[in-house]
């Protein structure tokens, strides 16, 4: 969502020199980075899936079963999506920020009457009063291939809308394959959490983070779970995302040694459909001073008609529902009117 008037860019604003960020950019002192031991170790599991190797699969979700009831995050190699393809994907990205003039970037800038509009754009959530985020972003609407219409993305580079094209589609298999394992980790059959959610809506955004002058007073992103089922993040070697475990923020670092991972983040209505056995993962973005840093988010949802409960074969006696059904529509509405303020909207479904 844009506000009417005059769009304000963060990439200008850090392009002009200013030596504070302005007020609206200030997190509360209880939300701003908290220093981190840059000797930490703790980090989320790496998960090799082998290709799908059937042979591989028993240990590949025993992995994924520890990662989800302890992260709910984690990233993958050996997917299967190519090395080369996520270097594409990236190098489009930042040729549209970098390269682009901020006339031709308006040119593609979100629908200011609606949340979660396709487009180039700066602010998401409706409240007025909330603290904006160190951030730009570009959303593409790809899946289903009916909300798919590309002369809605950038024109530059010339390559941008086939490598959004096809990143689009690899994501929507993956997606698909790592629900199945996740499905499988919990004893449940294969589909059976992709059949709860229904068809794939697909969003891909990409966030670019400009150099911030006090990066201890800002977020690139503030804290939250994703609302969906499962998202796909593919991070540049900037880094800059925590997640939150076990009361403290700790750092996804890129993993340099690996070219081709990506990470995975458990949502709201995968956690829903799990009875709770899996977390979302609760995670923010940080600013730095010095580098601009990218990111690519594959958000894999349900339609918004769709209703979302605890699968069935979870429930039982001594394992009673733990979340109430909810219209995964109405769910969208009151995180982008309420905010997500870490996991509060999926905690108000508590029962």
């Amino acid at each position: 969502m844009e506000v009417a008037g005059e769009p304000v860019r963060v990439q200008k604003l850090s392009q002009s020199g200013l030596g504070r960020v302005p007020s609206q950019y200030i997190q509360t002192p209880q939300n701003r980075p908290t220093p981190s031991s840059p000797s930490s170790s703790n980090t989320i599991p790496l998960i090799d899936l082998h290709k799908f190797d059937p042979t591989r699969r028993d240990s590949v979700r025993e992995a994924i079963d520890r990662a989800c009831r302890d992260w709910g995050a984690f990233h993958v190699t050996g997917h299967g999506v190519p090395a080369e393809l996520l270097r594409r994907v990236k190098r489009v990205g930042l040729t549209f920020f970098n390269d682009s003039t901020i006339d031709d970037k308006l040119r593609y800038a979100c629908d200011p009457s609606s949340s979660a509009s396709e487009g180039y754009g700066s602010r998401m959530l409706e409240r007025d009063d909330t603290v904006l985020d160190w951030r730009d972003y570009f959303d593409h609407h790809t899946l289903p291939l009916s909300r798919r219409n590309p002369k809605r993305w950038p024109h530059f580079p010339a390559d941008y809308r086939e490598v959004m094209a096809e990143y689009s589609d690899r994501m929507g298999i993956l997606a698909s394959d790592l629900l199945g394992l996740v499905s499988e980790s919990l004893g449940l059959p294969t589909r059976c959490i992709e059949d709860a959610v229904g068809e794939f809506f697909q969003n891909i955004t990409i966030s670019y983070y400009p150099p911030c002058p006090q990066p201890e007073l800002t977020l690139g992103l503030q804290s939250h779970s994703d609302m969906g089922a499962i998202t796909l993040l593919v991070q540049d070697e900037v880094g800059g995302l925590e997640v939150w475990k076990d009361g403290e923020w700790v750092a996804v670092k890129p993993v340099a040694e690996v070219e081709d991972a990506i990470v995975v983040l458990l949502a709201d209505q995968t956690e829903i459909i799990t009875n709770g056995k899996y977390r979302s993962a609760q995670h923010r973005a940080l600013t730095n001073s010095s580098r601009a840093r990218l990111s690519l988010a594959t958000f894999q949802d349900p339609a918004k008609t769709r209703k979302i409960s605890p699968a069935s074969e979870l429930i039982c006696e001594s394992s009673p529902p733990r979340y109430r059904e909810v219209l995964y529509g109405e769910y969208v509405s009151s995180w982008y009117t309420k905010g997500p303020e870490g996991k509060r909207n999926i905690d108000a479904l508590l029962l």
